[in-house]
C-alpha cells in the first residue's frame, strides 16, 4: 500500500533506508550463511505508518521491519506490562497540585535495545541485497520488533535501568515508577516524567542514557501522551482532547459533515435486535467501535454508556446497531474539541459515585436472553476532584430488585477503589518533597439508593439480602476501620447517571459539566462551570466576593460542585420564568439548554 502512494513514496523508502541503516548501527544483527541456522528462519515483513500528533497532523513518515513471531517456535513467556490510565491521570494531577515540572521522553527503537537470550535468524529484509550473495540470512544478536518474547525484554531492560537510578515499582501499578523526589509513567516506548524542577529531570535523563546506555529522546512538556493533547490553560487546569483521533472516526464513517446531536444516544437501552436487517453501511463496524471505545477510556466519559452499548454487537451488527453508532458520531461531532478538563482541587481526596440501573433492558431484549433482566454499573472515580477512572458495563448476573442491582455496582466499584486508594497511599509515602498539600487523604463513596447505602453502612443481612453473593461484601472491613466512607447523595447529583442510562440533553449536560467540567459563556467571557461563584445571583456573587468565608447558598461547598448549576442574572427565583427571556425555562432539579448566558436569562444548561 505504500509503495502505491506515489504522492509520498519517496517518504516511505526514506523510512525504510533509515530503519535498516539504524538496526545495523546498533549491531542488530549479524550477516551468516544460510547453512548456519540452527533453528527455523523467520521472515519478516515492513510496516509503515504516518504518526500523526492528536490534531491529526502528520509528525513523521515511520518504516519498521517486524520479524514474523507467529511463525516463531519455542516461545512461551510473553507478557509485558504497561501502565494504567489512572496511575498517569494520578501523575499529572498530582504534578498540577504540586507545581512539579512533567516531560514526555520516548525511547528510540526500544525493543532493539534489549539483548537476546538466545539467536534468532531470519531473511533479509525485502527490498534489500547482501555483498555476502543470494544464500546470506541474518542472525539476530538484539531483540527486533515482531519477536514474541520482544516486549517482555525490553520492559526487564527499562525497569533495570529506573531501579539502577533509584526508583521502585508500584505494587499496584509495575509501570508507575516512584522515588523520592520523582515519578515515572511507562507505557511500551513512551514515558512520562514529573518532579519538582527541570534539573532533577535533566540529571535522570543523563542517568539513563550515560549510565545505563540507552538512546531516548526528550519530546518536552507532556503536551502529547500515546495520542492525547494536554492543553494547559491559564487557570492552571489542563483540557484533555483526542481531536485527530475525533475526526478520522468521523472521516472512517463517512460523516465529516454530519449534523451534530445534542446527546450520543436514546433514552430507551439498545437491544440485540435478532429480527433486525443486517447492517448496510459500507464502513467497518468494529473498527469504528474500537476507536470509539480508545475515545471512551482516554477522554470521552460521556461516550461510555453509549459506546459499551454498540460493543456488545461487533460480532453481528444490525442496521439499528449502525443507527446507534452514527448517533455516537452525531454528537462527537459537536463536540470534536472537547473532552475533559483537570483541575484538582489543594487536596488528593478520592471521590467515587456509584449507580445502577435495574433491568434497563426489559423490553428491549428477547425475553429468553438474559441481558434483558440484566442491570447496568456505572461508576466514576476522582481524585481532587478530577475524574480519574469511570466504567459503564452490563452486570454479569441477575439482579432480583433496585437494591440489589445498586449493591452490585456498589461492590465492583469498590474492588477499583481500594486497590486505587493502595496506590496512592504507597505513592505519597515513597514521594517525600516538602509540599503544602496534606499526604493524608480521604475515600469517600457516594450511593444514592437508600437500601445499598444501609447495607454498605449497617452491614446487616435481612431476608431481602441473604441471597446477594458473598463476594460483593468484601469491602465491608474497609468502611468498618474507616478507610472508606459511604455517603448517602441525591439522585439528581449522582455524577453516575450518565453511565447507567439515556438521558435527556438538559439533565444530560447537566450531568457532563459537574463530571468534566466543560466551559461555558458568562456574560461575554468564558468560565468553567466548576467554578461555583456562577452559580449565584449578582447580588450574592459581589457578597461572596467581598467576603470570602461566606457559604454558598443552600449549604453548598465548593468542593462539592454538586450543584443545580443555574446562572441567574437578575432574578433572585430560580424557579421563576423570567418573560424577558423567550430561550430560559426553568425545570425542577434541572437546567434548559442554550448557547450563552445572557442578561435576562433566569436559568440555563449550554449545550
Amino acid at each position: 500500500e505504500a509503495l502505491k502512494d506515489t504522492a509520498s513514496l519517496s517518504d516511505w523508502i526514506e523510512a525504510a533506508n533509515k530503519e535498516i541503516q539504524d538496526l545495523a548501527k546498533r549491531g542488530t544483527w549479524v550477516e551468516v550463511d544460510i547453512s548456519e541456522a540452527k533453528t527455523k528462519v523467520l521472515p519478516g515483513t515492513w510496516v509503515f505508518r504516518r504518526k500523526r500528533r492528536p490534531d491529526g497532523s502528520i509528525k513523521k513518515y515511520k518504516g519498521r521491519y517486524c520479524v514474523r513471531g507467529d511463525l516463531q517456535e519455542g516461545s512461551s513467556e510473553t507478557f509485558a506490562p504497561v501502565v494504567s490510565w489512572p496511575a498517569v491521570r494520578f501523575m499529572l494531577i498530582h504534578s498540577i497540585v504540586n507545581n512539579w515540572t512533567p516531560c514526555s521522553i520516548d525511547f528510540e527503537q526500544a525493543f532493539i535495545q534489549s539483548d537476546l537470550p538466545e539467536p534468532v535468524w531470519i531473511h533479509l529484509p525485502r527490498g534489500f541485497t547482501s555483498t555476502r550473495g543470494p544464500s546470506t540470512c541474518l542472525r539476530l544478536v538484539k531483540s527486533l520488533y515482531g519477536l514474541r518474547e520482544a516486549p517482555m525484554l525490553w520492559n526487564a531492560t527499562v525497569l533495570k535501568a529506573f531501579r539502577a537510578c533509584g526508583f521502585t515499582q508500584s505494587s499496584h501499578d509495575q509501570c508507575l515508577l516512584l522515588r523520592s523526589n520523582c515519578m515515572v509513567v511507562l507505557y511500551v516506548d513512551d514515558a512520562g516524567i514529573s518532579a519538582p524542577n527541570q534539573k532533577i529531570i535533566d540529571h535522570l535523563l543523563h542517568q539513563l542514557t550515560t549510565d545505563q546506555g540507552l538512546a531516548l529522546t526528550k519530546e518536552g512538556s507532556f503536551e502529547e501522551f500515546l495520542g492525547i493533547q494536554f492543553d494547559k490553560n491559564d487557570d492552571g487546569s489542563i483540557l484533555l482532547t483526542q481531536k485527530g483521533l475525533t475526526e478520522k472516526t468521523l472521516a472512517a464513517a463517512g460523516m465529516t459533515d454530519c449534523s451534530p446531536n445534542k446527546t450520543p444516544c436514546a433514552q430507551l437501552g439498545l437491544g440485540s435486535d435478532p429480527h433486525g436487517s443486517p447492517m448496510e453501511e459500507p464502513w467497518n463496524y468494529a473498527s469504528i467501535v474500537g476507536m470509539l471505545l480508545y475515545l471512551t477510556t482516554n477522554t470521552r466519559p460521556d461516550i461510555a454508556f453509549a459506546v459499551s452499548q454498540v460493543a456488545r454487537f461487533t460480532s453481528s451488527p444490525r442496521q439499528s446497531h449502525a443507527k446507534a453508532v452514527k448517533s455516537i458520531l452525531r454528537y462527537l461531532k459537536g463536540t470534536a474539541d472537547k473532552g475533559m478538563i483537570i483541575r484538582p482541587s489543594k487536596n488528593l481526596n478520592i471521590e467515587a459515585f456509584v449507580d445502577a440501573d435495574f433491568a434497563g433492558l426489559y423490553g428491549q431484549e428477547p425475553d429468553h436472553v438474559p441481558e434483558a433482566a440484566k442491570s447496568r454499573t456505572g461508576y466514576v472515580i476522582t481524585l481532587a476532584g478530577c475524574p480519574v477512572i469511570w466504567k459503564s458495563q452490563l452486570q454479569g448476573e441477575i439482579a432480583l430488585s433496585t437494591t440489589h442491582a445498586e449493591y452490585v455496582a456498589l461492590s465492583q466499584c469498590m474492588r477499583i477503589v481500594l486497590p486505587f486508594r493502595a496506590m496512592i497511599k504507597e505513592a505519597l509515602e515513597i514521594i517525600k518533597v516538602k509540599s503544602d498539600i496534606s499526604t493524608t487523604f480521604k475515600t469517600t463513596v457516594f450511593e444514592d439508593n437508600m437500601g445499598a447505602f444501609y447495607l454498605a453502612t449497617n452491614q446487616r443481612l435481612t431476608s431481602r439480602s441473604k441471597h446477594f453473593l458473598i463476594k460483593y461484601h468484601h469491602f465491608w472491613e474497609s468502611v468498618r476501620n474507616g478507610d472508606v466512607l459511604v455517603k448517602k447523595i441525591e439522585t439528581h447529583l449522582q455524577n453516575a447517571d450518565y453511565l447507567t442510562k439515556g438521558l435527556p440533553h438538559e439533565v444530560f449536560h447537566q450531568n457532563r459539566r459537574r463530571v468534566q467540567g466543560w466551559i461555558v459563556s458568562v456574560n461575554g467571557k468564558d468560565k468553567l462551570w466548576l467554578d461555583s461563584r456562577y452559580e449565584l445571583s449578582p447580588n450574592e456573587r459581589e457578597s461572596q466576593e467581598t467576603d470570602e468565608n461566606k457559604p454558598l447558598e443552600n449549604n453548598l461547598t465548593p468542593r462539592d460542585h454538586l450543584v443545580n448549576a443555574c446562572v441567574r442574572a437578575d432574578n433572585p427565583d430560580p424557579g421563576a420564568r423570567n418573560p424577558g427571556s423567550p430561550k430560559a425555562t426553568f425545570i425542577p432539579q434541572y437546567c434548559v439548554a442554550t448557547d450563552e448566558v445572557k442578561p435576562g436569562t433566569s436559568v440555563v444548561d449550554v449545550s
